[in-house]
């Protein structure tokens, strides 16, 4: 019960061998341990400019952003999502939601005029 009590409260001295093994439990720790362990994955833009035709702004907007919003107000949220994020004055004319082959909506496509 005491080295499991000088482990936990880590009262080796510097350079000994106990010290040596619990330094290196820690890095293989935290060098060795995939990522999907924590879930931590890293997560794409929400609103990202797309390349369009010219004279168009082309613009991805992330499901969660839009989701709830009367179709109504979609455009309104659009356009405030997309000015604040690229500092864009042009109004956006149109949102439309992507759907995938089970119709669950993927995100939603905003078009710019430029």
């Amino acid at each position: 019960m005491k080295t499991l009590a000088r482990f936990l409260f880590w009262d080796y001295k510097r350079g000994s061998w106990q010290y040596d093994v619990m330094v290196t439990l820690i890095l293989s720790f935290i060098f060795l341990t995939p990522r999907s362990v924590f879930q931590d994955q890293p997560r794409p833009a929400t609103v990202q400019m797309l390349p369009g035709e010219a004279g168009t702004g082309l613009f991805w907007i992330a499901p969660e952003l839009l989701n709830g919003v009367p179709e109504g107000e979609r455009i309104a949220r659009a356009s405030n999502l997309v000015r604040n994020r690229f500092k864009i004055r042009e109004p956006i004319m149109r949102v439309e939601p992507l759907l995938d082959d089970e119709k669950e909506i993927t995100g939603y496509m905003a078009y710019a005029r430029q």
